[in-house]
């Protein structure tokens, strides 16, 4: 699925209008009818029913869903922020039918018109949608933070009022909605943390967009699902030998963090390499032998030149930020020259060295969390801005960011993908060292980076949610998610995989 900007989506409207072919106003009575249909839905639409409503065309979508609630038994309480001037074509036309049916609509001109909201209201926010390109000021802010203060359930249209599509509130005046009943496809503000508390729960309502104006549009961010993950999944050759799927090298783990090597290393083991070899401390070797015998093993006190039995390289899960961590990096740098994973102690290393970045390989795969990130890169403002860091980053310097949280991003050469799988579960210890297995691994196998991330990201987060079958958000381990990687690739394959 495509992220598309606010110029887009108004495009995509006018080319539906064109194409369909179908007229401005139907198609507003379309999506208004959308969401009157979910809030018909819902048990709480009974209660007292509060529209606010700006002059623009969410306003217009506003006053259709009051006349369709209207028609439907439910009278709600209109109200329209009026600054003197006429709305939009499409808002006179509502307001003009709304008038036809008699029902009452009252303007709210200065802060003593506002209404008194009870606590058990149902709150419809149609104020301002998605075209918003500067914060709110005045009264738009003033009857935000009044919708804000109720206690009652609020439902934003296409957008929250007071949010921006594709750059941070900073800060701004937002109204915090319980639901948002956005249009057709998901918006990149859907996918920022920071704007979480703002947006509640997103419902994408399908309203009919023509399809085929996607089909040519170049857009700079998208989405990662399950479609285009079972069109990249290789079919395997009944034929081939482990040769045939890489050799993945780990390099993971110290006297203290031993589980970030076990867990990596059982990871790639599990995401169909051929052979896997961990180099840790000698001391610890012992642990990983008995615990996974099928991978290979490297004492790290023997130092480590030749890199050519590997056709993939990840370090630094549980690695540690030491003299010896960072000249094993520094050689690796020197002497490997193909696409690799850094992760972890590893990120950190680089963070002191930053000259480094500009050595790595091409294709190289960097899976910071945003604290690493910023360390790496530098400080953040918001996370938008750190979003489009590392899409321009990932072409400045030709390497594959993951950028590692709830939808994490994918960013290779100048474009971002964001996952769509996965679950708060994954918020503990040991998440990163078994995505780092897994992409390695892919890696190792053959897959493009760009893919390898890509898959990597997404089965990640799947065994994730496959894991709950019988594991909970709060008690998922880390280990679960290696333990259902199986389910995840079966799941991934397309249903014609098998007649291959």
């Amino acid at each position: 699925m495509k992220l598309l900007s606010a110029a887009q989506l108004q495009q995509w409207d006018a080319f539906t209008m064109q194409h369909e072919p179908i007229a401005s106003i139907h198609l507003m009575e379309r999506a208004a009818l959308a969401c009157t249909k979910w809030l018909l839905q819902q048990n709480f639409i009974q209660q007292p029913v509060f529209i606010f409503c700006g002059k623009g065309n969410n306003g217009g979508d506003g006053l259709a869903i009051a006349r369709q609630l209207f028609e439907a038994g439910i009278i709600p309480s209109v109200y329209i922020l009026e600054f003197g001037r006429p709305g939009t074509d499409n808002f006179q036309e509502n307001l003009h039918r709304l008038h036809i049916l008699g029902l009452a609509v009252q303007y709210i001109s200065t802060e003593a018109l506002l209404p008194i909201i009870p606590e058990n209201a149902v709150i419809i926010d149609a104020l301002l949608g998605a075209g918003l390109n500067k914060p709110l000021s005045g009264l738009y802010a003033i009857i935000v933070q009044h919708i804000n203060k109720a206690h009652s359930i609020i439902i934003s249209i296409d957008v929250p009022t007071g949010m921006f599509i594709d750059s941070s509130v900073n800060g701004g005046t937002v109204v915090s909605a319980r639901h948002t009943l956005s249009f057709q496809c998901y918006k990149l503000c859907f996918l920022a943390a920071e704007n979480a508390p703002y947006f509640g729960k997103v419902h994408i309502l399908d309203i009919g967009l023509h399809p085929q104006f996607l089909q040519k549009l170049d857009t700079t961010f998208s989405m990662i699902e399950l479609d285009g993950i079972q069109q990249c999944i290789s079919v395997r050759n009944p034929f081939a030998h482990k040769g045939a799927f890489g050799h993945a090298l780990l390099i993971a783990g110290s006297t203290e963090k031993m589980g970030a090597a076990l867990m990596a290393t059982g990871a790639a083991l599990r995401s169909g390499c051929g052979l896997v070899t961990t180099q840790v401390p000698a001391q610890a070797a012992a642990t990983l032998n008995i615990r996974y015998p099928e991978a290979m093993l490297l004492m790290r006190e023997a130092g480590l030149n030749d890199f050519t039995p590997y056709t993939s390289v990840g370090i630094g899960p549980g690695l540690d930020v030491n003299d010896a961590s960072v000249l094993l990096l520094q050689q690796l740098i020197a002497h490997y020259d193909q696409p690799m994973v850094i992760d972890a102690d590893a990120l950190n290393i680089i963070a002191q060295h930053k000259d480094w970045l500009q050595q790595l390989p091409a294709g190289t795969i960097l899976t910071p969390h945003p604290k690493e990130f910023d360390r790496v890169f530098g400080t953040s403002a918001n996370e938008f801005e750190r979003i489009e860091k590392a899409v321009q980053l990932s072409a400045a310097l030709a390497i594959t960011v993951v950028l590692k949280g709830h939808y994490t991003l994918v960013a290779h050469q100048g474009k971002g993908s964001f996952n769509t799988s996965g679950n708060v579960g994954l918020a503990k210890g040991g998440s990163g060292d078994v995505l780092t297995g897994i992409i390695t691994a892919l890696l190792a196998q053959g897959y493009a980076p760009q893919t390898a991330a890509q898959l990597g990201v997404y089965l990640h987060g799947l065994a994730a949610d496959l894991a709950l079958e019988i594991q909970s958000e709060e008690s998922l381990l880390a280990t679960d998610v290696i333990e259902n990687l199986g389910k995840a690739f079966s799941y991934c394959k397309p249903t014609d995989f098998f007649n291959h």
